[in-house]
């Protein structure tokens, strides 16, 4: 079985392949208690991922490493958080099938400095500063116990039917660089990570709720639902 730390330095290792640096990244796990921690004043950027495995992550850039990114983004008004959403989602998709949200600036002091948070170093092959920060806390998404609070009532029950929700499906994914994104025209394909015939995602609010295939009614495309997932496999 993957242990927590080893599933969060698969994570580490996919975003530090993915980052615009001039070499290869190295991450390294880096315990608050060895005395160097991401200073206050540099940018980060944080987003949430709700699936199989959810979890918290955040990077932290000095300012060298922040204009680099941005270099690496090309001219435009392009932001970090798009140019760095794909070492995110790399990082995220390790953890198995999920939705990731999006991607925000701001300060995350409290993930970094949380002992469930598992903190690496990223730097580049005999370079001793680092190029950027990895902070990421998965969340459990087993069963919760019982309580009375929990207990709904089929009369409470009857107060949300009305409420809509987004029932969404999600055929596949993919990882494009910003430069391939921005050469797309009319006409292109582009690959998924699943073949013809693999089951698609029902999100329900974001949430994975089930399994289903592809099928076409009145001409139009709906999904028949082949699997729901337990309390155990869902998102808490």
């Amino acid at each position: 079985m993957t242990t927590t730390l080893t599933q969060q330095a698969i994570a580490a290792d996919a975003l530090a392949a993915l980052l615009p640096a001039s070499t290869p990244l190295e991450a390294t796990p880096w315990p608050v208690t060895a005395g160097e921690i991401p200073a206050s004043g540099m940018s980060t950027l944080s987003v949430d991922y709700l699936g199989a495995v959810s979890a918290e992550l955040a990077i932290t850039l000095p300012s060298s490493s922040e204009r680099a990114i941005r270099e690496a983004g090309g001219p435009g008004a392009i932001s970090a958080a798009d140019i760095l959403r794909p070492a995110l989602e790399a990082a995220a998709q390790t953890l198995g099938s999920g939705v990731l949200g999006d991607v925000g600036e701001g300060a995350s002091a409290a993930l970094f400095s949380d002992p469930e948070t598992n903190v690496f170093r990223l730097t580049e092959p005999g370079n001793s500063v680092a190029f950027a920060w990895f902070a990421i806390r998965l969340r459990s998404n087993g069963t919760r116990p019982a309580t009375a609070a929990a207990t709904v009532s089929a009369q409470n029950m009857g107060r949300i039917h009305d409420v809509e929700m987004a029932l969404s499906v999600v055929i596949g994914h993919t990882r494009m660089t910003v430069a391939n994104v921005l050469g797309l025209e009319p006409g292109d394909v582009v690959d998924l990570d699943r073949a013809a015939g693999a089951p698609a995602d029902i999100l329900l609010n974001g949430r994975l709720i089930g399994h289903g295939e592809i099928v076409v009614v009145d001409q139009e495309y709906g999904i028949r639902v082949t699997k729901i997932l337990d309390a155990a496999e869902t998102v808490g």
